[in-house]
């Protein structure tokens, strides 16, 4: 390859990496139950237009839970209200299977084995890292919450969950 068309390609090439959108600051949340234990952590990443999140939990008894972003990044406990309604600026009903659904916050269960611990992954284009209606880093900020139940995927508002056992607020993750 001759240098005029080396030169030509890295010019292009740099160009189009300057129009690549800026990396989004990934997300952290440490879960803590109702004592004030430390029951899990989450981390959430932009990947293109979905965010992935992975949930490493401990502590927390056996059994289907549901996950779900809350409106508010406020945790106190025993019982996290605090973290206000599930994250909806859609203003939908809940729920992946409610035709009037999902908020942009219903994300799927955890399944916690005996020895309480449990492991959810997975990936969201309802809420974004970045800026606009769908950003968890809205003006009051967003809340991790697991609850007592699972979540039927239908129910409005809250997918027949039960009490909210577990909470942390989501931070931008320092490096």
């Amino acid at each position: 390859m001759n240098i005029a068309v080396t030169i030509l390609l890295a010019s292009l090439l740099g160009g189009c990496a300057a129009m690549q959108p800026a990396a989004e600051t990934p997300g952290v949340a440490e879960l803590r139950n109702a004592t004030g234990q430390a029951v899990g952590t989450a981390h959430l990443a932009q990947a293109g237009n979905a965010v992935r999140l992975l949930l490493e939990a401990r502590g927390l008894p056996p059994g289907l839970h549901a996950v779900h972003i809350h409106a508010v990044g406020k945790c106190d406990p025993p019982d996290f209200t605090s973290a206000g309604p599930h994250f909806n600026p859609g203003g939908k009903q809940h729920g992946a299977l409610n035709p009037q659904g999902a908020h942009a916050g219903d994300l799927p269960n955890i399944n916690v084995g005996a020895d309480g611990n449990g492991r959810l992954e997975t990936a969201t284009e309802m809420i974004t890292l970045g800026t606009g209606t769908t950003s968890i880093w809205d003006a009051d900020g967003s809340a991790l919450v697991v609850h007592a139940a699972p979540d039927d995927f239908t129910t409005d508002p809250t997918g027949n969950a039960g009490a909210r056992i577990a909470c942390g607020v989501i931070t931008k993750e320092t490096k």
